[in-house]
């Protein structure tokens, strides 16, 4: 009886693993927690330079994926509109820091056992919005930068489940006003470090 299980529970796993192997398309979404840089602020006339380290949010990606399939590794570029959320602490009151972006990650994989796969690589990022509650944002240092995506992933049929860490490979300050003259200003890391689950579908 064991053995009897033992077989049929390896050629589901099998199966599962074969549906979504192959070279192909799809879709995919998911969410992420994010965290972004520092956030510097001068205070008034006297320059008094405050730093604040960004609380984590839940942010939302959405996209397209390709895949070319070897033997025992795969290339699967994706195309990904991402929106990432921070919270910092602002005199007292905490404010959101939203990144709206363009991703292309470039992923090297390389197939474990069975349905079980690792993956890495570069991951080329396009700066849309960013929007911090309350001030202005602007002269962002670099709108396209270059990232790193880290993870691992499961194949069960058509679908595909994974988490991995995203980080960015330099700073990436934004210049930020206020309305008034009295009011906080200096410059804020977008450079974006995230935990991201995904979904994905094989058309």
């Amino acid at each position: 009886m064991k053995k009897t299980f033992l077989v049929v529970a390896f050629a589901l796993i099998g199966s599962a693993a074969m549906a979504q192997s192959g070279s192909g398309f799809g879709v995919k979404a998911g969410l992420s927690y994010n965290k972004n840089g520092d956030l510097i602020s001068s205070v008034g006339d006297g320059g008094q330079d405050i730093v604040e380290g960004a609380s984590g949010k839940a942010g939302y990606h959405f996209g397209f994926w390709g895949k070319l399939d070897f033997p025992k590794i795969y290339l699967r570029p994706e195309l990904v509109y991402s929106k990432t959320k921070s919270s910092y602490d602002i005199d007292g009151d905490s404010q959101d820091y939203d990144v709206s972006k363009l991703d292309m990650p470039v992923l090297l994989g390389y197939k474990l056992i069975g349905p079980l796969h690792i993956f890495a690589g570069p991951a080329f990022q396009y700066t849309l919005k960013n929007d911090l509650e309350g001030l202005t944002v602007e002269d962002v240092e670099n709108d396209f930068t270059v990232g790193l995506n880290t993870g691992v992933g499961v194949n069960l049929g058509r679908l595909g489940l994974d988490v991995r860490y995203e980080r960015g490979f330099s700073e990436n300050e934004a210049e930020i006003i206020g309305d008034n003259i009295t009011d906080v200003s200096g410059r804020v890391d977008s450079r974006p470090s995230q935990i991201i689950f995904a979904l994905s579908l094989k058309l």
